[in-house]
């Protein structure tokens, strides 16, 4: 008997969660489908950039991501401090950046004065969002359902896209938590799509070792279909590593990111009798690859913060100068 999603999310127990979305009829989703000779490669970008959107909103923290041809994973850290951390109107502007809300909710964001009983309204509608933008099922009905109705549209069909439910993995130990990223960035390897993590389009390992998401160009299109008010929360990064930039309301992921590469390349290369792709042993290894010295990345890592500060620093007083 299917259990309620409220059973299978127990952030007592652990926020990191392996998500897994596959369309209906394990139709394309992306890619190119020999069948119908029609290529549906773009929604790959439709996925990522809402995903990367939606989390920037939500207290969702996403670690990795794969968007593959009728399925996509996500691994994610609930992080509900991060909403609980934010007063009314914040809260309602991020509510507002996906959802028109109430009349009554945006004139009380546009600073219009209320009587009482429509405060308390407005009082109960932020509870609400609280609720929901640290939620979830909410997450992803929000994620899923303006992708099928794009889709359906292009496809001039209607009905189900996705699959009515999404699975929800917990992941307990910090070992669940680096096997299944690695999992997770390896698939496109594994199904013979790539040959390297550094040439997996829309995966999470890719957006590490080269950053190229476009913030500007995401929002564009997105409010551009109609599927965002206005964008102006700040985007949030991929989860990081312990050599990362530090923020008391993000922790890392407890392993550095050096190891976590080393890590997707030797898991990479073990040949699965399952699957059709590996990475070649002829390769040399990753950080060969990527021509990163490793004490060099080290020092520059663990100093990042540092030097972030003092460029900041830098700046401020010639700010306050001019």
């Amino acid at each position: 008997m299917t259990k309620a999603r409220k059973d299978l999310i127990s952030l007592a127990d652990t926020p990191y969660y392996h998500i897994t979305t596959r369309c209906v009829r394990r139709s394309f989703l992306c890619g190119f489908d020999q069948e119908s000779n029609t290529d549906f490669e773009h929604r790959r970008q439709w996925i990522v950039e809402r995903i990367r959107l939606l989390a920037s909103v939500f207290a969702i923290d996403i670690c990795a991501y794969a968007v593959m041809s009728n399925h996509y994973h996500l691994v994610v850290k609930i992080s509900p401090e991060q909403i609980e951390a934010l007063d009314n109107h914040e809260v309602i502007q991020r509510w507002l950046t996906v959802f028109k809300g109430h009349p009554l909710v945006r004139d009380y964001a546009s600073g219009s004065s209320l009587p009482p009983l429509q405060r308390e309204f407005v009082a109960q509608q932020v509870d609400h969002f609280r609720n929901s933008l640290a939620d979830i099922s909410s997450f992803m009905k929000y994620l899923n359902q303006p992708i099928s109705r794009r889709a359906n549209k292009e496809d001039r069909c209607k009905g189900r896209f996705f699959e009515q439910r999404y699975t929800s993995d917990p992941l307990l130990t910090e070992e669940a938590l680096l096997s299944c990223m690695a999992y997770v960035d390896l698939n496109p390897i594994r199904a013979s799509m790539a040959e390297t993590p550094e040439s997996s389009d829309y995966t999470s390992i890719q957006e590490r070792i080269k950053p190229q998401f476009d913030l500007a160009k995401a929002v564009k299109n997105l409010t551009g279909q109609g599927f965002f008010q206005s964008f102006n929360t700040e985007l949030k990064p991929l989860l990081p590593f312990t050599d990362a930039a530090k923020n008391q309301d993000q922790p890392d992921i407890p392993f550095t990111l050096i190891d976590y590469l080393e890590l997707v390349d030797w898991t990479g290369r073990i040949i699965r009798a399952d699957k059709r792709g590996a990475i070649s042993s002829r390769l040399p290894p990753i950080l060969k690859r990527l021509n990163i010295n490793k004490k060099k990345w080290l020092s520059g890592a663990t100093e990042f913060e540092r030097v972030r500060r003092q460029r900041f620093s830098v700046k401020k007083a010639t700010h306050l100068a001019a």
